[in-house]
C-alpha cells in the first residue's frame, strides 16, 4: 500500500511536494490516522480515517474517508468529512482558513502557502476528535 501510495504522489507531477506538504499537515495534525487510496471516480484521492457513510440516495452503507486530499486540475481539495451541530465544518470556518475557497466539506486551494495552516490544522484536529466522540453528523451508524 505504501508503494500505491508513493506511486500518487509521483503521479502528481509538478503538483508532488504541494500534495505532499498537505498530507504531512494532515499527518501531524492527527497522528496515528490511517491513509489510503479510496477511489474517486476514475481517479483516486488519498483518504485519512474511513468511517462508515451512507448517502441519501444508497441502500447501503459504506467505507469513506473523514479526511480526503486530490488534486485537481488549477488546484488542491482537501475534503473534510465532519458536520456538528448541522454545520459543516469546512463551511463554517472558511473565513479563518486564509484565501481559499470552500465548499461544504471542501477546501480548494492552488498552495499550500494561501491556507492559514494553524485553521487547517485546526480543522482537521477538530474534525478527528469530534468524530471520535461521536459527535460527527456526516457518517451514518
Amino acid at each position: 500500500m505504501v508503494d500505491d501510495i508513493e506511486a500518487w504522489f509521483a503521479a502528481a507531477g509538478p503538483r508532488e511536494d504541494e500534495l505532499r506538504r498537505v498530507d504531512a499537515l494532515v499527518m501531524a495534525a492527527a497522528p496515528g490516522i490511517d491513509r489510503q487510496l479510496v477511489p474517486a471516480g476514475s481517479q483516486s484521492m488519498l483518504g485519512y480515517g474511513l468511517m462508515p457513510y451512507r448517502p441519501k440516495s444508497a441502500k447501503e452503507t459504506t467505507m469513506w474517508p473523514l479526511v480526503a486530499l486530490a488534486a485537481q486540475k488549477r488546484h488542491l481539495s482537501l475534503y473534510v468529512c465532519a458536520v456538528v451541530d448541522g454545520q459543516y465544518l469546512p463551511e463554517a470556518r472558511a473565513e479563518q482558513l486564509g484565501r481559499v475557497s470552500c465548499g461544504r466539506s471542501c477546501v480548494r486551494f492552488p498552495a499550500l502557502d494561501r491556507v492559514d495552516q494553524a485553521a487547517l490544522t485546526a480543522l482537521v484536529r477538530d474534525a478527528v476528535a469530534l468524530t471520535d466522540a461521536g459527535r460527527n453528523a456526516y457518517y451514518a451508524t
